[in-house]
């Protein structure tokens, strides 16, 4: 490591694929030349050999959660999640349950446990030398991801969760916890003229908020099934998993296939039912959120269940007034489109939009906004539109919308929209969100973005 003031903040960061690894080796080189050393907790083999080959330091934490598994009983699983302070283990493993389908808690339990230890021996030896390591990490609800962070907590390391902001090209930097950032009550009193021109750029460009890393979600099934680059990529999974044996964080390839094949079926099912935005008004909009995104499996898991939401909302709804629903656009087929087609059989104020339709279109015709915790109920904000927030989100306490506390409190609410909100009041509110953010995307290896990331780590582990 370089020499230097001990006081300086040692970084540690966590990776859990090779497209992760090949940036944040740009991240930890550019640093080095800061002069800030940085460390990384692996998850992936393939990681492990390049980062191995450029002289990062890091540590394969699955290959030593190996050489402890034959050591921890069943009954000692227990004790192990004690000793973390974790005392609602079926919550914390639902979101690895729920997308990897593992149904086997024993093998949930023993891969947590074994994480934690294995981490925890790693920075037993790391804190020797060190007394002052900050571990970041990329937001997520994976047991690789929450065991770094109990780790971190037992030995009262700050863990920051870096997830893309409101803002494209821009991070919140989540302190200890999961939950999306508190934006307090108290507005900014200055305006800057480059958030005005943020919002009256997306505004007239009517352009989603889609980090960079995301945007190959944002094709069909089919496109994706048939992406010859893909294709390859599995290929070379398959071969590094059955043939050479290497470790894969993200290795449930034959779950990912089989999501995109049913997701191309369930298109192909609702294909008639799509409807433009005329057909759908008068129309409150309830977009779907990602389903099995940990922004509903963590931070609002009693949503989790989208349709049934959907159910109870047409029961309620004003009579006259229509639920307009839309399918996330990077998961378009992803809701059960026999649970939905039997819904739109029994409900006549039930209308589903096209997924090809442009988000901001749909807020500007509907009458109010029903969100869990979806950037689209930030963008309605935007717009002076009435939106509902069921769940965990920024902007659940903002002046613009209006915080449901129970579902029962839901049908007087939605009888009563509020007139549109005032631009000085949207804009103060959106700068004041603005200011807790920090320049940055996660992913993108374009060099400036690298420098970004590089001063926006320094900046917060200097906090």
């Amino acid at each position: 490591m370089n020499s230097r003031d001990n006081k300086t903040p040692t970084i540690i960061l966590t990776t859990l694929a090779e497209y992760q690894t090949v940036f944040w080796i740009d991240v930890c080189r550019s640093l080095k030349e800061k002069r800030y050393d940085a460390i990384v907790l692996s998850f992936d083999d393939r990681s492990c050999e390049l980062m191995d080959s450029v002289g990062i330091i890091n540590f394969n934490i699955p290959q030593l959660a190996r050489t402890i598994l034959h050591k921890i009983s069943e009954q000692e699983i227990a004790d192990i999640f004690l000793q973390f302070n974790i005392d609602n283990i079926n919550y914390w493993e639902s979101h690895e349950r729920l997308v990897f389908k593992i149904y086997d808690r024993y093998k949930l339990d023993l891969k947590f446990s074994s994480y934690m230890l294995a981490i925890d021996d790693v920075l037993s030896r790391v804190l020797i030398n060190l007394d002052n390591v900050v571990l970041m990490q990329e937001l997520g609800g994976f047991i690789s991801v929450l065991a770094s962070l109990f780790v971190a907590r037992k030995r009262s390391i700050d863990n920051y969760f870096l997830e893309p902001a409101f803002f494209k090209g821009r991070l919140f930097a989540i302190k200890n916890t999961l939950y999306a950032p508190y934006i307090g009550p108290v507005l900014s009193v200055r305006v800057s003229q480059e958030l005005r021109d943020y919002i009256r750029t997306a505004i007239a460009g009517r352009s989603i908020v889609v980090p960079d890393k995301d945007k190959h979600h944002y094709n069909r099934a089919l496109q994706k099934l048939a992406n010859i680059d893909n294709a390859k990529r599995l290929i070379q999974k398959l071969l590094d998993k059955y043939i050479y044996k290497k470790h894969q964080e993200f290795g449930h390839n034959w779950i990912y296939v089989g999501l995109h094949v049913k997701m191309l079926v369930n298109e192909w099912c609702l294909r008639g039912k799509y409807l433009s935005l005329t057909d759908c008004e008068p129309f409150i909009y309830f977009p779907f959120h990602m389903p099995n995104d940990m922004a509903i499996t963590l931070r609002s898991p009693e949503y989790l269940d989208q349709l049934a939401l959907v159910d109870y909302m047409v029961r309620i709804l004003p009579s006259g007034i229509n639920l307009a629903v839309k399918e996330h656009p990077a998961m378009t087929g992803a809701i059960d489109s026999a649970r939905l087609t039997a819904m739109l059989k029994k409900y006549d104020n039930l209308k589903v939009i096209d997924p090809s339709t442009n988000n901001y279109d749909v807020l500007h015709k509907a009458n109010a906004v029903v969100s869990i915790n979806s950037k689209s109920g930030a963008e309605a904000a935007m717009l002076g539109k009435t939106v509902f927030v069921l769940g965990n989100a920024f902007y659940e306490n903002s002046p613009l919308v209006k915080q449901i506390e129970s579902l029962k409190d839901l049908p007087e609410a939605i009888g009563s929209v509020k007139t549109r909100v005032e631009e000085d009041e949207i804009e103060a509110y959106f700068q004041t969100v603005w200011e807790q953010t920090s320049v940055g995307e996660l992913y993108v290896n374009d060099p400036v973005n690298i420098e970004n990331i590089a001063c926006t780590l320094i900046h917060i582990a200097g906090r």
